[in-house]
């Protein structure tokens, strides 16, 4: 006899819920590979497999949370037990509910590939070392590696609640990833890059390595930059980091918490005309695309700036009620967690300006090619930030000398209002953000 699928489990311990108590069951089991390569021999090879249960119970309001890390069917006898126990201790909160079906259709996405089961590890170690030699390969500089590694992995999700909504969901995913030392003389600088895809064969070794190569000798003679207020560009990976920010502000639990510095301004103008950001993780190109939510509602694009004017936030079924709105299919979470608001998968409608042509139009500035410690350096209330960067000048229209050991300054609120242009080289990161250039003015460089 086969053993029950996620769906039958979770379905299972719904079937041992009371008449006066709402039960949700979150099942997931997944496999994840690490590989790390160092000088054309492994260095560590790790194979996880993860199977848990998180199950919720909301009885007067009150609600209980318990989870188990095994799928045996007394274990969930007895989750559901200490879940409807941790109830009778919550606090009543008249917002306190599971999701209800809400007529939204989970989208067909194709996330899942069956076949990276079957990819021996063999070939995934090859994979790592093919990389490892393209780096070295792609510049005298580059001496070494600090890391090589190559990961994938398959999850499987299933949601079944007294309220109606019986669901499941498979992804998987698989990434090489580098970081390169380049040294001329006694100067060494870093360069990171990656390359991402759903199955070992949409993965690009030759074209990671280059990119690994070009972001660690770039910064190869930096010097620090004179103090001025200046016209920046956005290097990709450091606006997706950005729009992370921004995400965390357009939460509705945010918004509740008093976190966030765009609360009470629906409907007004908050950035540049240029600026439309969605939340859309329906979008197959994201590597956090998923067709249902932590709760089991369908996911679903989301617009949050249209034009610059905010046009929404994202929401869980609490904060929904809590806000007068509706959920908008945006609860993240584990088995072992409660649902919680969050983005997958942010992206800013890209323009029609090459990253090239953005230069050309800048004319002087510098391109911010990284930040450190950027979500330490916000206040999320004020929006006030200051982070360390490392940058290229830009003297007319081209990239010159590296630069280093200076911070950029604003505020997030000015840094919206302040964009000038958005490029055309959108690309899907391993974060759930899209990356693209961002042309952005009168920001504050603190050098020497």
């Amino acid at each position: 006899m086969s053993s029950p699928s996620l769906v039958e489990l979770a379905e299972q311990v719904c079937s041992w819920a009371g008449d006066d108590e709402q039960v949700e069951v979150y099942v997931g089991r997944g496999r994840e590979t690490q590989i790390r390569v160092y000088e054309g021999a492994v260095e560590k090879l790790a194979t996880a497999d993860s199977a848990g249960v998180g199950i919720r119970v909301v009885r007067d309001h009150r609600q209980g949370f318990a989870y188990a890390g095994t799928l045996d069917e007394a274990i969930l006898a007895e989750t559901l037990a200490d879940a409807r126990d941790n109830a009778a201790f919550g606090d009543p909160d008249e917002a306190l509910g599971l999701a209800i079906p809400d007529g939204v259709a989970v989208p067909p996405l194709d996330l899942f590939r069956p076949g990276l089961a079957d990819f021996a590890t063999e070939a995934k170690v090859d994979l790592a070392l093919e990389l490892e030699r393209a780096v070295r390969g792609a510049d005298a500089r580059i001496v070494g590696l600090e890391a090589c590694d190559y990961e994938d992995g398959s999850t499987e999700t299933a949601v079944v609640t007294t309220t109606g909504i019986r669901v499941e969901s498979a992804e998987t995913y698989c990434y090489l990833s580098a970081d390169a030392l380049a040294t001329v003389g006694d100067e060494t600088q870093t360069g990171f890059w990656f390359s991402l895809g759903r199955q070992p064969d949409e993965l690009d070794a030759a074209a990671c390595a280059a990119e690994v190569a070009v972001r660690a000798t770039r910064m190869l003679g930096a010097t620090k930059p004179a103090s001025a207020r200046t016209t920046v560009v956005l290097d990709p990976f450091v606006t997706a980091q950005f729009l992370g920010l921004f995400g965390f502000a357009l939460s509705g639990e945010q918004v509740l918490k008093g976190r966030s510095f765009l609360a009470d301004r629906m409907g007004e103008t908050v950035g540049a005309p240029v600026l439309t950001l969605v939340e859309d993780p329906t979008n197959a190109l994201a590597m956090s695309a998923t067709g249902t939510d932590g709760e089991g509602l369908a996911t679903r694009r989301v617009p949050l700036l249209d034009a610059g004017v905010l046009a929404g936030f994202v929401h869980d079924s609490y904060t929904a009620r809590r806000l007068g709105s509706a959920s908008t299919g945006s609860a993240v979470r584990g088995f072992s967690s409660t649902p919680s608001v969050g983005t997958r998968a942010l992206a800013l409608t890209p323009g029609d300006r090459s990253p090239e042509q953005l230069l050309d139009d800048v004319g002087d500035g510098v391109l911010i090619a990284s930040v450190a410690g950027l979500h330490s350096g916000v206040n999320p209330v004020s929006g006030d930030f200051s982070t360390g960067a490392e940058g290229i000048r830009i003297v007319g229209g081209a990239l010159t000398e590296p630069l280093r050991e200076f911070t950029i300054a604003s505020t997030l609120q000015r840094m919206l209002a302040d964009v000038q242009a958005v490029g055309n080289d959108i690309a899907w990161l391993p974060m759930g953000a899209a990356g693209v250039s961002l042309v952005v003015a009168d920001v504050s460089l603190s050098g020497r």
